[in-house]
């Protein structure tokens, strides 16, 4: 019974992030104009994450279980990453080095949490990701931009 219980309660918090991805996405930056660049407005950055732990956790199915043990090792993963972009972002050829590097380490702990049919999603939803973030930004520049309100 308390294996059902731990499940409902996964389940739940699953359909709650699904539940909420639409409506975060769609609220109005609280942050006044001009802090982004081009003069548009940023999303809030926890906003952000709790989208992405929505998407992720959606696309890569993932059981409460697995959750559990996976986003310490993901959020380890980007903060690497993060440190990396910033250590070499004036060498491009030197990052894509380090970060592959990164990735084939990371790769071992996904796996060991994942499994290895799962284990090479992990870098396409996050790219997939990153993609949407981008577009739903540019989205909002160009309604902006256009005054009108419509979209195009």
């Amino acid at each position: 019974m308390k294996v059902f219980s731990s499940m409902k309660k996964g389940w739940f918090i699953w359909l709650l992030w699904v539940g909420l991805l639409p409506a975060a996405l769609a609220q109005p930056p609280d942050r006044p104009p001009g802090k982004g660049p081009g003069g548009y407005n940023r999303p809030d950055s926890a906003m952000v994450e709790a989208v992405k732990i929505a998407f992720v956790t959606k696309r890569l199915q993932l059981t409460p279980d697995e959750a559990q043990r996976f986003w310490p090792t993901y959020n380890k993963y980007i903060d690497e990453m993060r440190k990396t972009r910033r250590e070499f972002r004036k060498d491009e050829l030197v990052f894509e080095e380090k970060a592959l590097e990164i990735r084939k380490r990371y790769r071992e702990e996904f796996r060991k949490i994942l499994g290895e049919e799962r284990v090479t999603q992990i870098y396409n939803v996050d790219r997939e990701f990153r993609d949407m973030i981008r577009k739903e930004l540019q989205e909002r520049q160009r309604m902006r931009q256009g005054g009108n309100g419509q979209r195009k």
